[in-house]
């Protein structure tokens, strides 16, 4: 057993070992390996059932001539595996390829002259596979090849993908071109007329001043599905659907129904419905519950007056929408629509596993007939999506009209999670039975689990890779980049086995070369410049790859360290092909980290085992700050002002914006900026390693966006960035 158990891991793509955080060899233990093939649904408890199972999965195999995707890269040699029985092996058979849009490219082959790769007998037929290739000039795209006996008899048939060799960029970019930009959660934008929380229109606001400040992109949190009826669910990393987007940044007061409602407008526009608005606004923390409550209660009014029938241009629109959207669009409105009749019942329903079992999965007859029965509701939900969707739209087109290279970028989580529509309705693509998280590390000594189930790397492939496809595609919707958390995700991903430490998991790879083809097929398409999120563990290798496929990398200042001395490497010497910051969502602001104030709510939070890590955490940041003054003055971005001593030296304006200056003469091509640092801003976003210790994902900006935009200094800041960017560029 233990034998098979090992050859079995290895087949479905699981570690044997990797490097630690601490560069050393780790082995994966044979229980860990077995608790990942049991995720996966093998029966590893019982010999005789495993050895049928696989039996059955090699029959399948053999008696399949062709793999059912194929991705190679413009250019290349088609070349892929052919599986037939041994009387076929000599003759002459036809291959067509029809392309995406429509046109037929044929030639002949013999699967002898390609190279034999393997043998095998099922039920006594002898079956040969061979490595053959064809020549063909295929536009990019999404074609599909199919192996003949003869002119009607088709044997096989694959999804062949050819894919660009790299990512998309724009011309500016290849050309050397060095930008800057803000990189906001959109929920903490503050503005006079919002609902107490940013929105859309906020985020066009925010788009058309920066880029008269000289910024060529704005970055976002991701803006992905998150649980209309739970909002206190909030985490953008713990989403429902990737594919969809968070509702709750809808802009009533924009939507063209909302102002043909005299009615709905009559009751907004009453002293208590303003003064509702107005304590929203004047929250320190994003009141989800209240916002979405109001939110939804109002476009709801809306929707039920709305003249969206098949002769208006609107109904027209909206209908295309949901014809675009299809299944997935159907999948989430029922989620959204039922999660909300359960909790109206006074259900816990905060996601499908608490759900009544006969709604615990979207195929079932009871919540199509729960669908059909509530059909109002359903497109109501479908309405909030289309609304988002157009919103989004025109915050991307202000700022392309504004003259921004980039505009916005968006930002992709690495999972969804465990109580999603995305699992609920697509469990089969799914192994809900692990979870993705991260090894042991010096940040975490327990490693991470993230509670977000992984995609089965078999079952990716058998479904032609059109789930990737789709996220994709779906997420450069509006944007001018897509930043990818995790990037490692496109290798490999720890998967922690239910129940056990994170530090039992295991590395499950997946097929890179093909993610990366079919990412940089999307990216072109979309025209859509790729960020790779490449921080923590990087395996050997995973740099160059996604350096040659075109993919920026993420750099933070905090992080990019000598390992000889120390000191802090100069911007000057990052890599041009990459994004750089000074710091993220998941770190603490610049006030923040030079006043040890993340160091002191950790241990508020109980996040340190003992005050020895505390004190040494401490004499670290202690040594840090000093090669950062050090750094900073022997680059000439600080004056004597600021001291040369961290003892004497606090966070100042003025080291404040020097870090930003030293950062825009760096050499990468993008440089994210956070708001909070130009409002000398101390709470973090996120403190990793708490759900609700902390505040997470609430905290807004302590200024509003009309203050931000009329503050001199911060006009001075912006324009010493956009000078010391061009600066940096025209070397």
């Amino acid at each position: 057993m233990t034998t098979l158990i090992e050859q079995l891991a290895a087949a479905k793509g699981i570690a044997n070992e990797y490097v630690d955080a601490w560069g050393n060899p780790a082995e994966v233990t044979l229980e860990s390996k077995a608790a990942m093939l049991a995720a996966m649904g093998y029966k590893v408890d019982d010999e005789t059932a495993l050895q049928a199972q696989l039996e059955q999965e090699n029959h399948a195999l053999w008696q399949r001539p062709l793999d059912p995707v194929l991705v190679v890269r413009a250019g290349e040699v088609i070349g892929f595996d052919l599986r037939l029985p041994i009387t076929l092996v000599n003759d002459e058979l036809v291959w067509e390829v029809k392309t995406e849009a429509g046109d037929t490219v044929k030639g002949t082959l013999v699967a002898v002259n390609g190279e034999m790769a393997a043998v095998a007998h099922i039920n006594d037929v002898e079956y040969q596979s061979y490595r053959v290739s064809i020549e063909a000039e295929l536009p990019l795209g999404y074609h599909e090849l199919t192996v003949k006996k003869s002119a009607r008899q088709a044997l096989g048939s694959l999804r062949l993908i050819v894919a660009p060799k790299a990512c998309y960029k724009q011309e500016p970019f290849v050309n050397g071109r060095k930008v800057w930009g803000p990189s906001i959660q959109l929920y903490c934008l503050r503005n006079e007329s919002n609902w107490g929380i940013g929105d859309f229109t906020d985020l066009g606001i925010l788009v058309e001043n920066m880029a008269q400040w000289g910024a060529h992109f704005v970055g976002l949190n991701p803006i992905h599905a998150l649980y209309p009826a739970n909002p206190e669910s909030a985490s953008p990393y713990s989403p429902s659907s990737r594919r969809w987007l968070n509702v709750i940044y809808i802009d009533v007061e924009a939507v063209p129904e909302y102002q043909q409602n005299a009615a709905v407008k009559a009751e907004v526009a009453t002293v208590e419905f303003q003064q509702q608005l107005a304590q929203l606004r004047a929250k320190e923390w994003v009141d989800y519950t209240g916002v979405t409550q109001t939110k939804v209660s109002v476009l709801r009014k809306v929707f039920d007056g709305a003249k969206l029938g098949k002769n208006t241009n609107r109904g027209k629109a909206f209908a295309a929408f949901i014809a675009a959207g299809g299944e997935s669009l159907k999948q989430q409105a029922i989620y959204d629509a039922l999660q909300a009749a359960l909790y109206g019942q006074g259900m816990n329903a905060w996601g499908w596993p608490a759900w009544p079992e006969e709604y615990r999965e979207y195929h079932k007859p009871a919540v199509a007939n729960w669908a059909a029965e509530h059909d109002a509701d359903v497109r109501f939900y479908m309405y909030l999506q289309f609304l988002a969707d157009e919103q989004l739209a025109n915050a991307d087109a202000k700022a392309k009209s504004s003259g921004m290279i980039m505009g916005i970028y968006r930002d992709l989580a690495v999972g969804v999670s465990e109580g999603s529509t995305e699992i609920w309705a697509n469990s089969e693509l799914y192994c809900p039975k692990a979870s993705v998280g991260a090894p042991p590390d010096v940040l975490g000594p327990l490693g991470q689990n993230w509670g977000l189930p992984p995609m089965d790397p078999a079952k990716l492939l058998e479904a032609q890779y059109q789930p990737m496809i789709d996220l994709f595609r779906s997420n450069m919707r509006s944007c001018g980049s897509l930043r990818i958390d995790h990037a490692m995700a496109l290798l490999r991903l720890w998967w922690v086995p239910p129940g056990a430490s994170a530090a039992k998991g295991a590395y499950i790879y997946y097929r890179v070369n093909d993610l990366l083809g079919i990412l940089a097929l999307e990216s072109v398409r979309n025209q859509c410049l790729i960020i790779g999120e490449d921080l923590g563990t990087v395996p050997d290798g995973m740099d160059v790859l996604l350096k040659e496929n075109g993919v920026h990398s993420y750099r933070i200042f905090f992080f990019e360290r000598s390992k000889t001395d120390g000191g802090f490497i100069s911007p000057a010497h990052y890599p041009e092909q990459a994004m750089a910051a000074l710091t993220t969502h998941d770190m603490p602001t610049l006030r923040g980290y030079w006043h040890c104030d993340d160091l002191t709510l950790g241990r508020e939070l109980g996040l340190y085992p003992d005050d020895a890590v505390l004190d040494s955490l401490r004499a670290d940041r202690h040594q840090a700050k000093q090669r950062i003054l050090d750094s900073l003055h022997g680059h000439g971005v600080l004056s004597d002002s600021v001291p040369r001593d961290v003892n004497w030296a606090g966070m100042s304006r003025e080291l404040n914006h020097g870090m930003q200056i030293h950062m825009c003469l760096g050499n990468c091509a993008l440089f994210s900026t956070q708001l909070e640092d130009w409002l000398e801003m101390d709470k973090p976003v996120n403190v990793p390693g708490t759900s609700t210790e902390y505040p997470n994902w609430r905290r807004k900006l302590t200024r509003n966006l009309s203050d931000i935009f009329a503050d001199p200094a911060l006009a001075e800041l912006a324009k010493r960035m956009t000078d010391a960017r061009y600066k940096a560029g025209s070397h």
